[in-house]
């Protein structure tokens, strides 16, 4: 059988892993994969990596020399993995989608909970506080929502908008043909949008879209939502866009310096990030740990395309699902 080395390994990524597999020998480890531990690869043919990994051209560079073979991401963002150092040396797979309908429902789940203040009730309730003062939030119907990103999850996301008597504009550099919303310039969706929703890939263009020149450009009291990758948002103009009112608030389930954070238990960390721990701290934001993707169904899909990808390598060198 052939030796895998899987690593950030947490419960939940053996169950379906393991049900599903015939044919590997996995090797879990919790580490992360960085410089500091890429040795844990040796005599391995393959490594299942995750989003937060680090795939810098030093871990390339002991992947090689340790004589792995692929590198099969078990998710479908890669900005994590620098692909120039593994071009023409190493291929890597990824899982380009597992569960579009897991994250588009855990957005909206962001943004009932930032609207209709449930976090704040349900802590109030445990204290037997039933008061409903400073609890009151606007109906979400006939509100203008601005899509940025019109892939499987952007387009799940705007039908249970329009299920919500939402009105929808869409902003995409490659836009879909014979959509059943509309499309507009971006300045257009931020000028006019009560609530806007990141669902785009971070890639070089769109690192920090959300930054200063673009929050002032959005209408007062708005809300933004971002579900896809954190460095779609300049963390610091965000801070400070929520403190003076302008953004109404944030429904955050990534940060764009989380890698040392998210997936973890720091609550014992004396040492934290300023940012994040004012993020946290406010009473406008609803932040969560990279957990929009976190169902049954997308942990089963990962596991499945994860495992093809890898039969489909060593049974012929075909390269399901590659990284350009």
């Amino acid at each position: 059988m052939e030796r895998i080395a899987f690593f950030d390994t947490k419960p939940y990524d053996r169950i379906w892993f393991n049900r599903l597999n015939q044919n590997y020998e996995f090797k879990f480890y919790e580490h992360k994969l960085t410089p500091d531990t890429v040795s844990l690869a040796q005599g391995c043919r393959a490594v299942i990596p995750f989003v937060n990994d680090t795939l810098n051209d030093t871990v390339i560079d002991g992947l090689c020399r340790a004589g792995v073979e692929i590198i099969a991401m078990r998710c479908s963002g890669y900005n994590n993995v620098d692909r120039k150092a593994a071009a023409g040396r190493i291929p890597i797979v990824r899982v380009p989608g597992y569960s579009p309908y897991a994250v588009a429902e855990f957005t909206m789940g962001l943004l009932l909970t930032l609207n209709r203040k449930i976090h704040k009730a349900y802590f109030r309730t445990r204290d037997f506080n039933f008061s409903l003062n400073g609890l009151v939030g606007s109906d979400l119907h006939n509100q203008t929502v601005g899509v940025i990103g019109t892939g499987k999850i952007g387009q799940i996301f705007i039908q249970i908008c329009q299920g919500f008597g939402m009105n929808v504009l869409a902003y995409d550099p490659y836009p879909l043909k014979d959509a059943d919303f509309p499309y507009v310039p971006l300045e257009k969706l931020l000028q006019q949008c009560d609530i806007i929703s990141l669902h785009c890939p971070l890639t070089e263009q769109s690192r920090h879209l959300i930054n200063r020149d673009t929050i002032a450009q959005m209408k007062d009291g708005v809300f933004l939502l971002n579900t896809s990758r954190g460095m779609l948002v300049e963390s610091e103009a965000l801070l400070d866009a929520l403190k003076n009112g302008k953004i109404a608030g944030a429904g955050l389930d990534v940060y764009e310096e989380e890698t040392e954070f998210f997936f973890e238990d720091r609550s014992d960390t004396v040492k934290r990030d300023t940012i994040l721990s004012l993020l946290v701290s406010m009473p406008n934001v609803v932040l969560t740990s990279h957990q929009a993707f976190l169902t049954t169904e997308a942990l089963h899909n990962i596991a499945k395309i994860t495992l093809e990808n890898l039969d489909a390598f060593f049974k012929d060198d075909t390269l399901q699902n590659q990284i350009q």
